[in-house]
């Protein structure tokens, strides 16, 4: 029953693919590991230029993990999240000093890297060494929510059961496992999305058991898209700017300028220099950390 599924989505990736970076033929580890830290919950287009640019830069773990950490936080730009920045910086770190600065291939290697989870770890020994994994992003679980189990949206938080499914699906070859798993995520991203689902170009359809049972609308909790305007996330983004943007410490005042309102302006700092993000001076400047 599984190869019903398989061989139609393997083809429909075949030939609709997207042509990324980090999916061509001499893509490293590296930029595979880059790009999962960037895409998460940061869309392609805008992973696209800072990935060119990172690895332009540091082409290899060694060569991030020579220079201080807050040039990672500067080159991340406007991605959002920054604290993945330092995340990689540290796994580079990691990788350089336990690793002979080569990406480790194996899951165990990888899940004991700093700030990789399990997501991460799966999808960089699938999709870079090409092991078999179940690697289960947004994208994944709402196809198989939708294709197997007939709801149009996966819990909110994943279950034992999605990933013992997703396991369950895997073939049996290691290199068809991985192309599978990269495989049902793109056709998550470009077809079975989750506002508005191009049902008739699924390859799919007719086994779909949300379209084969009506398309039952999701009668689960309310599910709210991430505000930005007015929170703390986006006055952190104005001060961080402020020091990416500047050549070295900044002086208070300068800060103070990009959020009218103090307390929450001093709320953003405080909890920028609490995740590392951010250094106080002794002298009062602020400055990305060394």
């Amino acid at each position: 029953m599984k190869t019903t599924y398989i061989e139609p989505i393997l083809d429909w990736y075949h030939a609709n693919a997207r042509d990324l970076p980090w999916r061509a033929p001499g893509a490293t580890p590296w930029g595979v590991l880059v790009s999962e830290i960037m895409l998460q919950q940061t869309p392609v287009s805008r992973v696209l230029p800072v990935w060119h640019a990172w690895m332009a830069r540091w082409p290899t773990p060694a060569a991030l993990a020579a220079e201080p950490s807050g040039e990672a936080v500067r080159a991340w730009g406007r991605l959002g999240y920054p604290r993945r920045a330092l995340r990689l910086h540290e796994s580079a770190r990691a990788i350089t000093e336990r690793h002979g600065g080569e990406v480790p291939s194996s899951h165990e290697d990888l899940l004991a890297l700093p700030g990789i989870g399990a997501y991460t770890a799966a999808a960089v020994a699938s999709f870079a060494f090409r092991r078999r994994h179940a690697v289960l992003d947004t994208n994944v679980r709402r196809v198989l929510a939708r294709l197997l189990t007939g709801v149009e949206y996966p819990p909110k938080a994943q279950t034992k059961a999605e990933v013992a499914l997703a396991e369950s699906l895997l073939p049996p070859d290691p290199p068809t496992a991985a192309r599978w798993a990269v495989a049902v995520m793109e056709l998550g991203a470009l077809v079975c999305t989750a506002r508005s689902p191009r049902c008739v170009d699924c390859p799919v359809l007719d086994q779909c058991a949300w379209h084969l049972n009506g398309r039952p609308a999701y009668d689960g909790p309310p599910r709210r898209g991430q505000t930005y305007a007015g929170t703390d996330r986006q006055c952190r983004g104005r001060i961080l700017a402020v020091l990416r943007e500047a050549e070295g410490p900044v002086e208070k005042p300068a800060l103070d300028v990009v959020w009218a309102d103090p307390v929450q302006r001093e709320r953003a700092l405080d909890t920028l220099v609490a995740d590392g993000l951010v250094d106080p001076l002794q002298d009062g400047r602020y400055a990305l950390p060394s």
